[in-house]
């Protein structure tokens, strides 16, 4: 059995983020061949080209462990109809410079929760965006826009009855994902 290594950049950096919460729950779903790591985007600077010649810590260990992994799942809220400013910012900072991206090539899947009824649609669809100019091949169906509301997760912090069936359905789907396009 193949064993398959996901970086998981969760777009918040909030303590108590729903996001990180749902990103915990949701690779609980994942099958045992399936090992998850969540990226520390918290301390990359801003990006700025003037420093790509001489990149910080922070942002050589992103791109090794995203080098490192067969698939990335992005978990992120919605910001103002968009994804979170840090998210971009981790975006920018592992696929330059231009040429040396860290995510060519790396299948992705992209999922989120928010309290509004349409989840993280927008910011989903943003980054999908984003995603395709980096040469990600991006999960497309099923689309999963999560409302946090009662019920979505059990006393123990798992993925609660009234979602398991769907949320199990779309990691079986992002596994399979990740086992077609992983090289």
């Amino acid at each position: 059995m193949n064993q398959y290594q996901i970086a998981v950049i969760v777009g918040s950096l909030r303590r108590d983020s729903m996001n990180r919460k749902f990103a915990d729950a949701l690779i609980r779903l994942a099958p045992a061949e399936f090992s998850f790591k969540q990226l520390d985007i918290g301390t990359l600077p801003l990006y700025n080209q003037d420093n790509e010649a001489n990149p910080m810590e922070a942002v050589r260990q992103l791109k090794d462990d995203i080098k490192a992994a067969q698939g990335v799942l992005f978990v992120t809220p919605e910001y103002n109809r968009s994804i979170p400013g840090v998210l971009k910012n981790a975006i920018d900072h592992a696929s330059r410079p231009y040429g040396q991206s860290a995510w060519a090539g790396k299948p992705a899947g992209v999922i989120g929760v928010s309290p509004g009824a349409i989840g993280s649609a927008l910011a989903q669809q943003h980054l999908r965006n984003i995603l395709a100019y980096l040469n990600m091949p991006t999960l497309g169906q099923p689309e999963a826009f999560v409302q946090a509301k009662e019920g979505l997760y059990d006393d123990a912090g798992n993925i609660g009855e009234a979602s398991k069936k769907f949320l199990q359905g779309w990691m079986g789907r992002y596994v399979d994902w990740v086992k077609q396009h992983a090289a």
